[in-house]
């Protein structure tokens, strides 16, 4: 199948995801996706652990801009991709062992910038989920290059 004819949420965001190779090498994996929402998560491994072991924060705010950037990517043109334009976001607690996920999702989709706010969870082993992070972020759509 043709890349332009990729429509659905979960097509254009699962296709997407195959071709980053940061996330591939983090083992970032899709949850959920819908219009306008998307879930990933994130194993705890060596790979994403600052000096003191917990879950690094380039890793945690790596997440919440994909998960916001593929939540925004499902609400733009289909012949248009997104990229970050900037995201804030707040580390509220360090977390080990268990998975991160991050859900993003559409605060707005203009035309020329898509505001989306993405939230990173800890689960643990038990299922306890703890807030860690918060994050706002800027898209812009861009035509695609491939």
């Amino acid at each position: 199948m043709a890349e332009a004819n990729i429509t659905s949420p979960l097509a254009r965001v699962d296709s997407s995801l195959a071709r980053q190779g940061m996330m591939q090498q983090l083992g970032v994996y899709l949850v959920a996706v819908e219009a306008g929402r998307c879930e990933l998560g994130l194993p705890f491994s060596d790979k994403v652990t600052q000096q003191q072991g917990s879950f690094h924060g380039g890793a945690m705010g790596a997440l919440a801009d994909i998960a916001g950037g593929y939540a925004g990517l499902t609400v733009a043109p289909t012949d248009a991709e997104v990229t970050t334009v900037e995201y804030k976001i707040n580390f509220l607690t360090a977390k080990t062992g268990g998975d991160l996920h991050a859900i993003g999702r559409v605060l707005k989709a203009g035309k020329r910038l898509i505001i989306t706010q993405a939230d990173v969870f800890h689960i643990d082993p038990d299922g306890t989920r703890t807030l860690c992070a918060v994050m706002q972020q800027t898209l812009a759509p861009v035509h695609k290059q491939y």
